[in-house]
């Protein structure tokens, strides 16, 4: 079909990307199958997420290095609680910086060059680790993997929004999450060999692998067609729409939808413009599902798994328990991919909140209610000395703070761990996007490095329970906030969606329904 036969056709019915006149379905819905099947779209979304891999590697990496540091023979690495809670936390100082340089990055490299400059942070990064002569090295390499990850948080969740196909975008924007949790899950099962096989210092040279793999496969997958058409290179983007959808599909009408959506909105967002609900509704909803998704306690219970475990003395080895922890995640967020363009958005998230909140609230009570004798006495006053403590004998009911924490970290897994990211590239309007993802990262991470910095204190001060009760009050405003806030993206286009906060909530769902 030429061009001139087409537009008509998308003019007609151009609010969704299924919506055709009778005559031509039966080709066109062929075709749209043969666009959500094209290999090479998973494998540039394969390439960009290998990136989350790493992040999730780094992000728990103090999780079994912080017991045997604490335990080094040499002074100069050995870590007592000040150091071990920098250690921790550090890391998401990085990843605010990462994030506050993407809001430049995004939009001047563009997405996929962003994900691979992050690439140089994070292989000096662990390099510093994996050489390592004193904490001052320890802590740079945390930091420069930590700024790293910053910006793959922000820059691969909106690659993978843009270039994904509307019929599966739900299920690649949950691939970021799955891969973090394949990487700290492998970060886990290495962990568990200490003094076998792996030492700390080759942990932090296994970190490397993903990286050059990601660097490498990103040099031969095209950029993102949206920001390719907001640079003005209209013949690349239509290139690299066609590389997407494979050239036996209807490619050009999406082109065709996309270009018209981008002539009616300037390239730059103005200070006037923030006013406009348009612009500042989707970012204030960004903005507060990451910084809820980490007072949730996520970032603090990963982090600190091991220690915890030990403190609560559960019935199996610390490093079994992270490591069934890390399957549960993994298994948590397949369901989610798979589930996510069926179920829907927000039935994940209410169910997500809802199983947090039992879980946090159990882990509470728990350690509260327990007596001493069943819930280690000692290390009740110190979180991370507790890993020199003679281990104690152990009862049964010690298995509830591990099941809580599989529950908590299977809830989070399902809804508020993937879909935070998801909807965050899904909603922001494209002229904002670039910025806009930088800026939740912001908030995200500086939200998460002040938790995980005081978790220890708080801890030490009035006890573990009292942060696990915070994060259950926490999860149950995350219930409100999603049924009062959040809007239901399942099966509409980005452009369908940014039409939803230029005219409301009425003409959304009329377009849904049609």
């Amino acid at each position: 079909m030429e061009p001139s036969a087409r537009e008509p056709l998308v003019r007609k019915k151009s609010s969704s990307y299924r919506t055709f006149s009778e005559s031509a379905g039966k080709r066109l819905d062929k075709e749209y199958l043969q666009s959500l099947h094209n290999k090479r779209l998973y494998l540039a979304a394969f390439a960009a997420v290998l990136g989350n891999f790493s992040f999730g590697f780094a992000l728990v990496y103090p999780s079994p290095v912080i017991p045997a540091l604490e335990a080094h023979p040499n002074a100069a690495l050995r870590l007592d609680q000040h150091t071990a809670s920098w250690f921790g936390s550090v890391f998401t100082l990085g990843a605010a910086a990462g994030g506050l340089s993407t809001m430049l990055l995004n939009d001047r490299l563009g997405r996929k060059l962003s994900i691979m400059f992050s690439a140089l942070p994070s292989a000096v990064g662990y390099a510093l680790m994996a050489s390592a002569q004193g904490i001052g090295m320890l802590l740079l390499g945390r930091v420069l993997t930590g700024f790293a990850g910053g910006i793959t948080s922000a820059s691969i969740p909106v690659y993978i929004s843009e270039i994904s196909h509307p019929g599966v975008r739900g299920m690649l924007g949950a691939c970021p999450q799955i891969m973090a949790v394949l990487g700290s899950l492998i970060l886990y099962a290495l962990g568990k060999y200490f003094g076998l096989v792996l030492d700390w210092r080759w942990l932090a040279v296994a970190g490397e692998v993903p990286v050059l793999v990601m660097i490498v496969l990103l040099c031969f997958m095209p950029n993102s067609p949206r920001f390719l058409l907001s640079q003005g290179k209209d013949d690349e983007a239509l290139g690299s729409l066609c590389w997407l959808r494979g050239k036996d599909t209807d490619y050009a009408r999406e082109y065709e939808q996309i270009k018209d959506s981008m002539r009616k909105q300037s390239q730059r967002v103005s200070c006037a413009e923030i006013k406009d609900p348009f612009i500042y509704k989707p970012i204030l909803i960004a903005v507060g599902m990451r910084f809820l998704q980490q007072l949730s306690g996520v970032t603090c219970v990963l982090v600190y798994l091991q220690s915890i475990f030990k403190k609560t003395s559960v019935i199996l080895k610390p490093q079994y328990d992270a490591a069934l922890v890390g399957l549960v995640r993994l298994f948590s967020v397949a369901i989610a991919a798979v589930s996510m363009d069926k179920a829907g958005r927000k039935i994940l998230l209410f169910v997500s909140a809802g199983v947090m909140l039992v879980s946090n609230l159990t882990m509470g009570l728990y350690i509260h209610f327990v007596p001493a004798s069943q819930n280690s006495t000692v290390s009740n006053k110190t979180l991370v000395s507790s890993a020199n403590l003679p281990a104690e004998s152990t009862n049964y009911i010690t298995l509830i703070p591990l099941l809580a924490t599989m529950f908590f970290i299977m809830g989070y897994a399902m809804g508020w761990g993937p879909i935070t990211w998801l909807l965050m590239s899904e909603i922001l309007p494209l002229k904002a996007r670039g910025v806009a993802s930088g800026l939740c990262v912001v908030v995200s991470w500086l939200t998460a490095f002040t938790l995980t910095q005081f978790f220890l204190r708080v801890v030490e001060a009035f006890g573990l329970e009292v942060p696990f009760l915070f994060f259950a009050i926490i999860c149950a405003g995350n219930i409100l906030f999603t049924g009062c806030c959040v809007p239901e993206t399942k099966g509409r286009s980005l452009e369908q969606i940014e039409g939803f906060f230029r005219t409301g909530r009425r003409s959304f769902m009329r377009s849904f329904v049609r």
